[in-house]
């Protein structure tokens, strides 16, 4: 199967002196300076049994032997195989068996000759003349069964840990308790890896290697809005790619908001065939089934959003009856955007609507999922005005009403076998009670982590002052000449600077907390509210700077071999080599930095003290 080896000794050479660039980094890092090359041949077992990795130009009859295995369990991939071996269901061979198929795609599709991160004119490929050591096997072994829960998984019911060890003698062996854990150490494996730039050589130079991690937090997402803007299913795959590669694990989709409804709802065709923008731009129940399956198969966990009772204006179009203050202007006295709309918080035919949706969608999500989440954000006193049922905007009237739309929603949610999450203005705002393992999702900063930790509430962490990922790219709304234009100008946005992926990279969300308050600290969300964000710049908004937020989330902001907080000067090297990897695997990530600082020392491009 191997070339025959030129050399039995591995290669070491000392001018190339490696840095291994692992993003995010792990807990648990020792390498080498040692070469090894990559064979597409090479036998990948998992728990003692053969994942046969087929290379275009094999046959397809190639046979991989083993007892009690036929040939559809192997894999031949046809070119182009970026997309791996699709699993055709969730077991955890199969999640793995496809694990491996895009790790190796990874490697072999790339193209990844990192020029772009050495100096020019120096030495720092090894030289193919001296002989090549081949890595000989790829050993997985998961330690323990995966449960159902590992496929959809409450924060923190899925083992994530992974140890990583490449021998000098070219044996590799990838232990996890889980599959998805299996997963986060297939990723990293394809990281150690480059293309030669003479052709079809892949090697590293950092054997040995041996690697322990695990994450810091257990939610680590992004939030996606689709309601300002639709993104297509590809896109939305894309993002999935890219999360699993950054090890995050959650992608929030808030669906639906007062500007449109993509969700196809079969039991209620009106609401989507009235409320997206076109017939094109919707989501159908095989979208959805879709979307989620290939989130579980890369340890991305998809979980939806219908915010309400605000932000769900669009239901006016279809049934009108059911919403106050849709598209009124000013639009300021009723939402904090156009086109406004809430739901009327003291009508039975609003509770019928809500109980017939749910019966619909949430039984097509459950089993993908182990959340839903119901909003709750931004609700102004003011709609209630509006409300021939209500006719008050007074909290005293409208907090008991809240209680109990809060009451009977959740109690749906948790019916369907799914835990809610809300915004934080339903505890905060409204003081609405809830059940403690209600998550509850932070934005607004300040003390709010702080004051709902020590309320006792779990909470995930998206504080606008670091990750909000649309703020500094100026207004929307258009403003006409006149005292308008003078108080707009210079029209900025309302969370205005841009979030660089620095000051992302620089926020704790368990900072100035107390231990029991940082462990109900779920995690994070970097958001994607999308008035200025279509398919057409997502990937550069996003990465790298959701990267950035990544690794706090799966390492940790300190450092756990120095005891101090990882700084720009050690994360810049390694995202900008992993923003290449983003871009030759089909993400179109913003750069880091200029090709003058990626060829130099972190020094040269660092602000002089």
């Amino acid at each position: 199967m191997y070339p025959p080896l030129v050399s039995c000794l591995s290669l070491s050479l000392i001018a190339l002196q490696p840095v291994a660039a692992i993003w995010p980094a792990p807990q648990s890092f020792t390498n080498g300076s040692s070469v090894l090359y990559l064979h597409q041949n090479i036998e990948v077992t998992y728990n003692g049994a053969f994942v046969c990795w087929f290379s275009p130009s094999e046959s397809p009859h190639h046979v991989c032997l083993e007892e009690g295995l036929n040939t559809e369990h192997f894999v031949y991939q046809q070119i182009p195989y970026t997309y791996g071996y699709v699993p055709y269901q969730l077991t955890s061979k199969e999640v793995v068996q496809a694990g491996v198929s895009r790790a190796l795609a990874g490697i072999f599709n790339s193209q990844f000759v990192p020029w772009k991160l050495h100096k020019p004119n120096t030495q720092w490929e090894p030289d193919l003349s001296k002989g090549q050591n081949w890595l000989k096997t790829l050993q997985i072994t998961q330690t323990s069964e995966d449960q159902p829960s590992t496929f959809k998984p409450l924060a923190g019911e899925v083992d994530e840990s992974y140890n990583l060890t490449v021998s000098t003698e070219g044996d590799v062996k990838l232990a996890a308790v889980s599959s998805i854990g299996v997963l986060r150490g297939l990723e990293t494996f394809t990281q150690l890896f480059y293309q030669h730039s003479a052709g079809t050589f892949w090697y590293t130079p950092y054997a040995p290697v041996s690697i322990q991690d695990a994450p810091k937090f257990q939610h680590r997402g992004v939030m996606l809005d689709t309601a300002r803007h639709f993104f297509p299913v590809s896109d939305i795959l894309r993002t999935i790619d890219a999360m699993a590669w950054n090890k995050m694990n959650r992608l929030h989709v808030h669906v639906t908001d007062s500007q449109s409804w993509p969700l196809v709802l079969p039991s209620m065709p009106e609401v989507s065939e009235k409320g997206a923008y076109h017939p094109s731009q919707t989501y159908s129940p095989a979208d959805i089934d879709n979307i989620q399956k290939y989130g579980v198969a890369r340890g991305v966990e998809v979980y939806f959003e219908i915010d309400m009772p605000g932000h769900i204006g669009v239901v006016s179009l279809s049934h009108p009856e059911l919403i106050v203050a849709y598209n009124l202007q000013p639009y300021y006295w009723w939402c904090a955007q156009p086109p406004c709309g809430a739901f009327k918080l003291n009508n039975t035919a609003v509770d019928a609507f809500l109980e017939k949706l749910f019966d619909d969608l949430l039984p097509r999500l459950a089993p993908y999922t182990a959340y839903f989440h119901t909003g709750g954000d931004e609700l102004n006193k003011n709609d209630s005005m509006l409300d021939e049922g209500i006719r008050s905007n007074s909290s005293e009237v409208l907090q008991p009403l809240l209680q109990k739309f809060i009451d009977l929603q959740h109690a749906r949610v948790r019916e369907a076998g799914l835990t809610p999450i809300v915004w934080e203005e339903i505890p905060l705002e409204w003081n609405v009670t809830m059940a403690p393992d209600t998550v509850v999702q932070s934005w607004l900063g300040g003390n709010s982590v702080k004051t709902l930790t020590g309320k006792g509430f779990k909470v995930i962490d998206s504080n606008y002052n670091f990750w909000y990922l649309d703020c500094g790219r100026g207004q929307w709304l258009n403003w006409a000449n006149g005292a308008a234009f003078q108080l707009g100008y210079p029209f900025n946005d309302w969370c205005n600077p841009a979030k660089n992926w620095r000051l992302i990279y620089s926020h704790d969300p368990t900072a100035n907390l107390t231990a029991n308050e940082a462990a109900l600290v779920l995690g994070g969300e970097v958001a994607v509210w999308s008035e200025t964000i279509d398919a057409a710049n997502l990937d550069t908004l996003l990465w790298p700077r959701a990267s950035a937020a990544g690794e706090v989330l799966w390492s940790g902001r300190i450092d756990s071999q120095t005891g101090q907080n990882r700084s720009q000067m050690d994360a810049a090297p390694r995202l900008n080599e992993f923003r290449e990897r983003m871009v030759l695997r089909g993400v179109r990530s913003s750069p880091v930095q200029m090709t003058f600082c990626t060829q130099g020392s972190p020094e040269e491009c660092e602000y002089p003290a």
